[in-house]
């Protein structure tokens, strides 16, 4: 096992978060046996995947004296709601930068779900930019402001996506193996949606360097797939690096995202994710996202039907949390009907 112990760490999540078998879904499907890990219980503001990165990134900020945290995303960023959390959690203050990367959106999506979220916990947003804004460069820009003014801000970049936010899911890789063992369910794949790429890279590295042989495929909610890949392997690497980890231990073919899934672009409903959302909702009783895990298991569906993955085989896909979002979604799945049936 990895030495994390070693890195500065806050405790803010509910650790570890349930593995749950899928028996309804997995019957519908007649594929794989499915099991879901469920970070969406991660506990921090309705939870999500950012919750891990947030524990090393704020004990970082905290170690550097920070007094507020600066970070940005798109209007219903799971990532900036958490971060809001994370900063009331500790005492300091939060501004957030939220980029107008939704093309047409509703009055829901301007002003629910995560944005009234972050206003309740006392978040500022400080300003909504344009879809294409350099984002980093804006939230940079208005650190400076902020140290200009005397205070202490900590920049972190969106989805918390660097070498130490990965480290959460290094972690996560082995909290999953250790259930798998105390389960005796041995896993055969991890799916999970990639995005601001800080998930898969700390999966990919806590897995491989385990030793543990599972793969890990991303299904990419916004980014082409080379592209994606490519962003997936350069954080792989800067991990790797960051924990003194041998560059050899990991190889890039290690790095799969299928972008086959996005639509017609980031946070645009598909016919695939609305099915997807609503037979986990209705089989499960579990709620998806519609940006990003509702993409993700879409993809995992496909793939089951495709023969991708196949009987006997077990399959863990990564709940990355962010059902408040569907607020923000109300009229996409107001005139879908049932996909139980």
């Amino acid at each position: 096992m990895l030495q994390l112990a070693a890195y500065p760490r806050v405790r803010l999540g509910h650790f570890p978060t349930p593995l749950e078998f899928m028996p309804n879904l997995t019957r519908h499907l007649d594929g794989p046996n499915l099991y879901i890990k469920r970070d969406d219980c991660t506990g921090l503001a309705t939870g999500g995947n950012k919750t891990r990165k947030l524990e090393f990134l704020v004990a970082q900020a905290i170690a550097e004296g920070a007094d507020t945290l600066i970070t940005q995303g798109a209007v219903q960023s799971n990532h900036a709601r958490q971060t809001v959390a994370a900063a009331a959690r500790m005492g300091m203050k939060c501004k957030i930068l939220l980029e107008e990367r939704v093309p047409n959106a509703t009055d829901d999506y301007a002003h629910s779900g995560n944005v009234m979220l972050d206003g309740l916990m006392g978040g500022e947003i400080a300003a909504r930019l344009p879809a294409g804004t350099n984002m980093q460069q804006a939230a940079e820009a208005l650190a400076a402001e902020l140290r200009q003014a005397g205070h202490k801000p900590y920049v972190i970049p969106g989805g918390g996506s660097t070498a130490v936010g990965a480290l959460g899911y290094v972690a996560c890789a082995q909290e999953l193996l250790t259930q798998s063992f105390e389960s005796g369910v041995r896993i055969d794949h991890v799916v999970h949606a990639t995005g601001s790429t800080g998930t898969q890279a700390g999966l990919v590295v806590g897995l491989r360097a385990s030793n543990s042989g599972i793969p890990v495929y991303g299904v990419s909610v916004r980014a082409p797939r080379q592209k994606q890949e490519e962003n997936v392997w350069n954080l792989v690497q800067a991990t790797v690096d960051y924990m003194g980890l041998p560059v050899s231990s990991i190889d890039r073919a290690d790095i799969v995202a299928n972008s086959d899934y996005v639509g017609e672009g980031y946070g645009i409903p598909t016919d695939g994710m609305i099915e997807a959302v609503r037979l986990t909702a209705e089989l499960e009783g579990i709620l998806l996202d519609p940006v990003y895990s509702g993409k993700g298991m879409a993809g995992l569906i496909d793939l089951i039907r495709s023969g991708h993955y196949k009987k006997g085989e077990n399959v863990v896909f990564i709940h990355t949390g962010g059902a408040v979002g569907l607020f923000g979604y109300r009229t996409a799945f107001a005139n879908s009907g049932s996909n139980a049936a």
